[in-house]
């Protein structure tokens, strides 16, 4: 059997998304064979503010365009942004041209997940507009099939399209049990999908010798 590396890729202002991604490498990691790989992209800033720091004071390293290459899978995380995702986010994957042209993510399983701080706040939006690029990139899409009975217990969070969460604005962070179990689900999904996927190539090449 294959293993596969899982990049779990989030931005995060407040740290609701930052802890949700952490369950999401939960359900990755619950997969033998599959190992998370957390990383994080900086705020984007205005030329006349401070530079970001080239490392972060804490919390996930900031992630590169090698993490992309590297990776056998992707799920990508964000905060709702009027029904799409956050700018950090957007401007790193705008700035990943180069990954599109070589193909590096060509065939490749990917899910995304996000949060917001009012129940109806555009999260299934912004899971949508997630994918688009995602697509571009030949990326294999994956949501969480209703087989997982949680999407169909949740009062909260969570969906088909993606893992989600809602916190409400000026409280604490914390994850219903069925939002646990729905980002588990999904890293889980992603991460056998990335070995399966991984295992079919090595038959192939195998095969074809």
């Amino acid at each position: 059997m294959s293993t596969a590396n899982i990049l779990v890729l989030y931005y995060s202002r407040t740290g609701a998304t930052a802890e949700f991604a952490r369950q999401v490498c939960r359900g990755v990691e619950s997969v033998d064979g599959a190992t998370a790989v957390l990383r994080s992209t900086p705020p984007v800033t205005a030329d006349d503010e401070h530079p970001v720091r080239a490392v972060p004071d804490s919390g996930a390293p900031w992630v590169k365009h090698d993490d992309l290459r590297q990776c056998d899978g992707l799920l990508l995380g964000s905060p709702t942004r009027f029904g799409n995702m956050a700018a950090a986010l957007k401007y790193f994957l705008d700035g990943a041209a180069a990954i599109w042209a070589e193909g590096a993510l060509v065939g490749k399983p990917a899910g995304v997940f996000t949060g917001s701080s009012s129940l109806h706040g555009g999260q299934e939006s912004t899971l949508l507009t997630m994918m688009v690029p995602l697509l571009h990139h030949g990326m294999v899409i994956t949501g969480v099939p209703y087989t997982e009975s949680a999407l169909s217990e949740t009062r909260s969070g969570g969906g088909p399209y993606g893992a989600s969460h809602f916190t409400p604005h000026g409280t604490a962070v914390t994850f219903t049990d069925h939002e646990k179990r729905i980002a588990h689900a999904l890293g889980a999904r992603v991460a056998q999908l990335a070995i399966d996927l991984k295992d079919r190539r090595v038959s192939r090449a195998r095969t074809a010798r």
